[in-house]
């Protein structure tokens, strides 16, 4: 009886264990962005960048932050809703290889974690789960599913950040459409 006891006891410490690591790490999302631009830092809410992305509104801490970078609202909305076309499964294939790794480094630069550690892994999950919804990806979803609560984005960085992005879903297309023969 102590045998079963002990063994139904482990059981549940395990069930319960492994329901709040995969709650715990479904739940991971962004909530805070840390915006760098020049000497300027701002942490802002993500909602408050999800806002101007989806209607144009802007928060006076937004605001002040924009007007200090010397940046219109509608030019960062721009960049931050500026859409690049790609399936999930093009870029888990691509950004699985040393090509894909060096985007991921180079686009890092721009979008990173605050310690500046994992930013490939992050990266690379932020992408992949921003297609998911729609096979189209943004900055602003980018931002959204970045898998840590806190994401660092250098403003001055934010238009390289979108060309390369660019660039990788237009090679990615003419890669995978090489026929598999050729491979």
């Amino acid at each position: 009886m102590k045998y079963q006891l002990s063994i139904l006891k482990c059981t549940f410490f395990l069930i319960a264990t492994f329901s709040v690591l995969f709650y715990s790490n479904s739940a991971i999302a962004s909530e805070k962005v840390v915006f760098k631009y020049g000497i300027f830092r701002a942490a802002l809410p993500v909602s408050e960048l999800t806002s101007l992305a989806e209607t144009g509104e802007v928060s006076q801490r937004l605001n002040f932050f924009l007007s200090q970078a010397k940046k219109e609202p509608q030019e960062v909305r721009n960049v931050l809703t500026r859409e690049v076309n790609v399936t999930p499964v093009v870029l888990d294939r691509a950004l699985n290889n040393q090509i894909g790794e060096f985007l991921l480094d180079r686009i890092s630069q721009s979008i990173h974690t605050p310690s500046n550690q994992a930013n490939r892994q992050a990266l690379r999950s932020s992408l992949v789960l921003s297609a998911n919804k729609d096979n189209k990806v943004s900055l602003i979803e980018i931002i959204q599913n970045y898998p840590s609560t806190e994401v660092e984005v250098e403003g001055e960085r934010l238009i390289q950040t979108y060309d390369q992005l660019s660039l990788l879903t237009e090679r990615l297309q003419r890669v995978l459409s090489i026929p598999a023969s050729l491979n």
